[in-house]
């Protein structure tokens, strides 16, 4: 072991394959990152998405119980019509506001689902990019053991890839 990292140390011809797998693990560490930051920020808007979602139900459900409350307003025979009329103004103001929020709330909900997806779609390309700066990594050390060449190229193409398809995650909209 001695012997091979003193002719390792020795053989210049190895320099650009190691300064290589040195800037493919800094690659592999930076587009991992964002994939993880990728992947976080996608699990944070699908959560509130979700919240919307159950505040636009809890409002469905109050919309629908005034509903009903005006429709028992109008088969109950009542004993004060101007205090049943007051009601039934006040309730039909309700249902009116809430369907107005309740399209808000839905309209937010959709955009929260919308940057899920972008995240989602920017996580992935992230991720490809990662396991080909990863295969790269790999396959370029290759060369350090076998001393054949072909093993770098093909660890700078895969490199190169990885490189394009991560970017490819910044550009997502």
């Amino acid at each position: 072991m001695h012997e091979h990292a003193h002719a390792a140390h020795s053989d210049t011809s190895l320099i650009p394959i190691t300064v290589t797998l040195s800037i493919l693990a800094v690659l592999v560490a930076i587009i991992s990152l964002a994939g993880h930051r990728s992947h976080t920020e996608e699990l944070l808007n699908q959560n509130k998405a979700t919240d919307q979602w159950a505040y636009y139900q809890a409002k469905n459900i109050r919309s629908h119980s005034y509903a009903q409350f005006l429709d028992l307003l109008a088969v109950i025979p009542l004993k004060d019509e101007a205090t049943g009329e007051k009601l039934k103004q006040k309730y039909e103001k309700e249902l009116d506001r809430y369907k107005d929020e309740q399209a808000d709330i839905e309209k937010e909900a959709r955009k929260l689902e919308q940057e899920t997806e972008m995240e989602s779609k920017k996580a992935n390309r992230y991720d490809l990019g990662e396991i080909l700066l990863e295969a790269a990594l790999v396959i370029t050390s290759i060369t350090l053991i076998t001393k054949w060449r072909a093993f770098w190229y093909v660890g700078l193409i895969l490199g190169v890839s990885g490189i394009v398809v991560g970017t490819l995650g910044l550009l997502v909209t």
